[in-house]
């Protein structure tokens, strides 16, 4: 029996209406330029969500499992050209609105919850860590949209501030992906080796908790520190983590006020300080703050919110050239472990002695 699609294309054009061959055109349009990209981009995901059931997987997020899916698929197979337009499409609007559904798992009772003394702690660490990256990326010569990156996901919430704070330093998707991967393998160390140190540094659990979430890279990696030290441990070392989270949203306008004025000639051609994602995500940590959203709606939104992550960081493995990460050298990588040793540091000694 024919499809439909053959007794379409057998209609001769003049006994189509106007109207109906230019809606035809555009779904023509939609299925040979995102469609086949988005499929791609959600078989990968699919991979990563399976490799972390794995057993020795699921130390890593899906998210950090899809970056290198992608970029093992493009590396190899290659991407095909008629995927770009769906794989663009989930590495920019997906990741956004993604990035504004994070806000469903932040309330500003939480923040206020581990008191102004961890609140302050928090902050002081962020912004210590964030100037002392960007420094040294500047003086061992890192390139200074890189350094962004590394200084963002090392300072606030892993992957998730390195893909917020590309969409206003606009680097190339290698040093995403780069910054990705050494942040990873930083957060990982941390997750592993900080409930190691716990009694050898004398804290206890509520110490240890501000510690990890002021300090670890990931929001799963603190979860899986945190819970290590026990259940007291774990909920604060969550509500630290999250109060970094919303950090974001000020860290973000305050690289889009740096990127416009280091924008020359047309002043109206700058990006704007304030994104629209950003202010999205302020308005429903405030609407969650004051409205209550059911346990299971609130759970339906935490497993979109991640697979959109993921999607999006599939996309960004998918458009990444090893040869091109291998170009930037190990200086990048020294400068994340350099700001792995000083977000450690410098948190665990407000602690113990703020």
């Amino acid at each position: 029996m024919p499809s439909a699609t053959h007794i379409a294309n057998d209609i001769p054009k003049s006994l189509i209406p106007a109207d109906l061959a230019a809606g035809r055109k555009r779904l023509d349009s939609v299925w040979n330029g995102v469609i086949p990209g988005i499929v791609l981009v959600a078989m990968i995901t699919a991979v990563a969500f399976s490799a972390h059931n794995v057993s020795g997987f699921a130390l890593f997020s899906p998210m950090i499992l899809a970056v290198v899916a992608g970029m093992v698929y493009s590396n190899v197979l290659g991407t095909p050209a008629h995927a770009k337009a769906g794989i663009a499409f989930s590495q920019k609007r997906l990741l956004r609105f993604a990035i504004v559904l994070l806000g469903f798992q932040l309330t500003l009772g939480q923040v206020v919850s581990i008191g102004a003394g961890g609140v302050g702690i928090v902050a002081a660490t962020l912004g210590a860590t964030f100037l002392f990256t960007i420094t040294l990326g500047r003086l061992i010569g890192v390139d200074r949209k890189l350094a962004q990156l590394i200084a963002a996901g090392t300072s606030i919430c892993g992957a998730s501030a390195i893909v917020a704070t590309n969409i206003v330093t606009d680097a190339r998707d290698e040093d995403v992906t780069y910054a990705v991967a050494s942040i990873t393998l930083f957060g990982t160390l941390a997750m592993l080796g900080f409930p190691l140190l716990a009694p050898v540094l004398g804290l206890d659990q509520h110490a240890f908790g501000l510690w990890a979430g002021a300090s670890i890279h990931e929001v799963a990696q603190v979860i899986g520190a945190g819970f290590q030290n026990g259940t007291q441990s774990g909920e604060i070392a969550t509500v630290a983590k999250l109060t970094r989270v919303a950090m974001l949203a000020p860290m973000v306008i305050a690289l889009g006020l740096m990127a416009r004025r280091k924008t020359s000639g047309d002043q109206s051609a700058a990006r704007p300080p304030m994104p629209w994602f950003v202010a999205a995500f302020i308005a429903v940590v405030a609407l969650n703050s004051l409205v209550t959203v059911p346990a299971e709606v609130k759970a339906a939104i935490v497993l979109a919110t991640t697979i959109m992550l993921t999607m999006g960081l599939a996309a960004m493995g998918l458009q990444a050239d090893i040869s091109q990460l291998r170009s930037r050298g190990l200086r990048p990588l020294a400068l994340a472990f350099c700001a792995f040793l000083f977000i450690g540091s410098f948190s665990l000694m407000l602690v113990k002695f703020a």
